[in-house]
């Protein structure tokens, strides 16, 4: 079994009598149905359905206390996001709290304590303890597994604040849910999604040898077609055009970035 502390996770507190409510009328998933220690994935929009934040839910509510929700967030994210979420707060009897200096996240795989990502079924299982506890020494061994998942991490492998759900994913690891009512950007992703338009997704790469550096340019016969991600083992992740990457495999072409020669999965 796999386990290490991501210390580049960092936790949002949300607790109080309308947390629940708050979040579910904000978020793009429907948190009205998350169970007790379960976790759910979501993102905040902005008004023009671009990612603000993406994170993983988890129902931490204490038996017959007030509801009480840990937002797992990328650290660098987590100042932002308590911020944001207090000023939508308005009249709500909520307390919002950047925790990261005090607790973290620690990912196990395939299985361990905690409760299970639902990103992806291999994925495994996450924990927030005190950050005090954590050992990020297998860091490197766990992105490789979540590369090998196709699974991308915000901030890394698409920029917050320029990328739509579905160019992130989120419509296929379970981080929209198209039944639920209104939330911020709402009407842009439904609009995508029912019109099958999105122009931009992450997609697996493989390479031999050297990893492209993260941001580097993808190009098909000097053509830009996307930008590389994160990268672990002859195994990364890159944000493409999609109509440009599909014709580019039709033809034959090879990507490269960085001057490395690259395999594109588009399925």
């Amino acid at each position: 079994m796999g386990t290490a502390f991501l210390d580049d996770r960092g936790i949002v507190e949300v607790e109080g009598p309308d947390a629940r409510a708050l979040l579910h009328r904000l978020v793009t998933s429907d948190v009205t149905r998350l169970a007790s220690g379960e976790i759910r994935y979501a993102a905040l929009l902005s008004p023009q359905g671009k990612i603000a934040a993406d994170f993983l839910i988890v129902e931490a509510s204490p038996p017959g206390g007030p509801d009480r929700f840990l937002l797992d967030v990328p650290a660098a994210q987590a100042a932002d996001l308590a911020k944001k979420l207090t000023l939508y707060r308005l009249r709500a009897d909520v307390r919002i709290a950047d925790r990261s200096a005090e607790l973290g996240v620690t990912a196990h795989w395939p299985d361990g304590p905690g409760a299970r990502d639902p990103r992806h079924p291999d994925l495994g299982t996450r924990a927030i303890g005190p950050r005090s506890d954590g050992d990020s020494a297998r860091r490197h061994t766990y992105e490789a597994h979540r590369i090998a998942l196709g699974v991308p991490d915000g901030g890394r492998d698409y920029a917050f604040g320029d990328a739509f759900p579905h160019d992130a994913n989120l419509d296929r690891l379970g981080g929209v849910d198209f039944g639920k009512g209104c939330y911020v950007g709402q009407e842009v992703v439904s609009r995508v999604h029912h019109r099958g338009t999105a122009r931009k997704r992450v997609v697996p790469v493989a390479f031999d040898g050297r990893a492209p550096a993260p941001g580097a340019e993808i190009t098909v016969n000097d053509v830009a077609i996307g930008t590389m991600g994160t990268s672990a083992d002859g195994r990364g992740l890159a944000t493409v055009r999609v109509d440009r990457a599909a014709e580019a495999a039709g033809q034959g072409a090879p990507a490269v970035a960085d001057g490395v020669a690259l395999t594109l999965s588009l399925s």
